[in-house]
């Protein structure tokens, strides 16, 4: 199973899901937008701001709600399909890979569904708060910059070590049915020992490098409200827009390599299954 043709076979509805999560993804920036104005609004004794945030918020949840109804049977039928193809093409004595493969494959398939929108989202979010900052305070723009370099590279230096622990994770995964069918407790004992063994280093990797991150992302927090009181921003919503901006951007940017590090997962699983 390769991704391109994946993609090819069902260009039409991978379109469609793909332009309501953009929809979304859209929709999404702009709320720290509308509720700053709201905020002026309301301190200037307009209502319209208020308005204007709850239609925002009933379009959200109409895209949204959408897309999810429709992802659920879209990839459901990506699941069935894919996977009755893999597993015709393995021989019938690969009981405990077949299993294995199986629950990759849906991982695969949860991946396209559920991460990815979020990954979409998240990159537009990204880059769409970053342009939204240069406007607002161009010193605090700079700043976020830095920040994405430095988390980045944490994750980029250490990519290769979640690769090397996923594929050790994997291959107990597909050993899993044929120790049970041993019925030996010393391989049992072993096999629950290295799995455990694999998804510890894995979390413990996952743990470092967000701690970095969140604490390179806590001080540039920390710095950007201080930039913009000192340039002067008074009025309450611009102050507040400027800092949910900010916060935004510190979620977004903070979730991006968690992506990347799954993407590294599922690479792994994908050789897996181009050689079934």
């Amino acid at each position: 199973m390769h991704i391109k043709s994946l993609f090819r076979q069902y260009k039409s509805r991978f379109l469609l899901t793909f332009l309501l999560i953009l929809a979304e993804a859209g929709i999404m920036l702009l709320f720290p937008l509308f509720i700053g104005n709201a905020i002026d609004g309301v301190i200037s004794d307009s209502r319209g701001g208020v308005f204007q945030l709850g239609a925002l918020g009933l379009a959200l949840l109409i895209v949204g709600v959408g897309r999810r109804v429709f992802d659920s049977r879209f990839y459901g039928k990506i699941y069935e399909a894919t996977g009755k193809n893999m597993i015709g093409k393995m021989s019938k004595n690969q009981s405990s890979v077949k299993t294995a493969r199986l629950s990759m494959m849906r991982e695969f398939v949860e991946f396209l569904e559920n991460a990815l929108p979020e990954l979409i989202n998240n990159i537009i979010g990204l880059v769409g708060v970053v342009l939204i900052l240069f406007s607002l305070n161009i010193k605090v723009f700079y700043g976020s910059l830095v920040v994405t370099t430095v988390i980045f590279l944490v994750y980029w230096l250490t990519s290769q070590k979640t690769m090397d622990y996923n594929e050790a994770s994997n291959n107990e995964m597909e050993r899993q049915v044929d120790v049970l069918e041993q019925n030996d407790p010393k391989a049992l004992k072993n096999h629950l020992k290295q799995t455990v063994k694999w998804n510890i280093r894995l979390s413990d990797l996952e743990a470092f490098n967000f701690s970095v991150s969140w604490l390179v992302a806590l001080a540039f927090l920390v710095v950007a409200i201080v930039v913009a009181v000192g340039d002067g921003v008074v009025q309450y919503g611009a102050l507040f827009a400027l800092v949910m901006y900010v916060f935004q951007y510190i979620e977004n940017v903070l979730s991006l390599p968690l992506f990347y590090q799954n993407w590294l997962r599922l690479k792994e699983i994908m050789v897996r299954l181009n050689g079934s």
